[in-house]
């Protein structure tokens, strides 16, 4: 018999199967994204477990393993709900459309589950979403094995800060003088992690964006039209 397993883990997405259960799509700390199957949450003696099942609610799974689906024994809550809402609540419920469309099941991704919970509680504290939704999606990219080159461009010269770039999926970034294209400078604070918020979000955003696209299948992800109007 497979034997029980405990990892700290979000719910990314839930949806109900058959008439007692839900079908988990989980992102945990050891094992990456995978699926589960929560069952018998019809009773009242169950209702604890179903409340604890939200997306964005750090929890301590019990899983046991089987075939494609896990099977869920036991979710407890490690923390408060996060306290999310309006634009960073959409936030991040984009970046769990993010891991669920992009990320394989059962790919490990222990440094990628930490800079997502630490992610989330950045967006909790509500302040300048947009470079906080820019740093996952190039750490989301790294851990594809798709990361971006953003110190150099295409033809190995170093980014020049006052400089525009556009983003070629097969080269890189190549210098363009489009008043609409990523500012190096931005590129560079992207680079070092910084804390000082990019010039020019939009094209940013735009970039990430483009580099993201070709991993989606030819499908935009939903989440893109809600946060459109979000500034960065």
């Amino acid at each position: 018999m497979p034997a029980d397993f405990d990892e700290p883990g979000y719910v990314l997405h839930a949806r109900p199967y058959r008439e007692t259960s839900l079908l988990l799509e989980l992102f945990v700390r050891d094992s990456g994204r995978i699926g589960a199957v929560a069952r018998g949450l019809r009773s009242a003696r169950a209702q604890p477990l179903r409340a604890a099942l939200q997306p964005l609610q750090p929890l301590q799974l019990t899983l046991r393993a089987g075939g494609e689906l896990a099977l869920l024994r036991a979710a407890e809550p490690t923390a408060s709900p996060l306290a999310l809402h309006g634009t960073a609540l959409l936030a991040a419920f984009y970046v769990n459309e993010l891991l669920v469309r992009l990320l394989p099941r059962q790919a490990p991704a222990p440094e990628l589950f930490w800079r997502y919970a630490a992610c989330l509680g950045d967006l909790e504290q509500g302040a300048d979403v947009g470079w906080r939704l820019r740093r996952f999606e190039r750490d989301l990219l790294d851990a594809l094995g798709y990361g971006l080159i953003l110190e150099h461009d295409a033809a190995g010269e170093p980014i020049e800060p006052g400089a525009r770039y556009r983003y070629e999926p097969d080269l890189g970034l190549v210098p363009d003088d489009d008043p609409t294209g990523v500012l190096g400078a931005d590129l560079l604070l992207l680079a070092t992690d910084a804390a000082t918020l990019p010039r020019d979000p939009a094209a940013l955003r735009r970039m990430l964006r483009q580099a993201l696209q070709p991993h989606l299948g030819g499908r935009e992800l939903r989440s893109w039209g809600l946060l459109r109007e979000l500034p960065g």
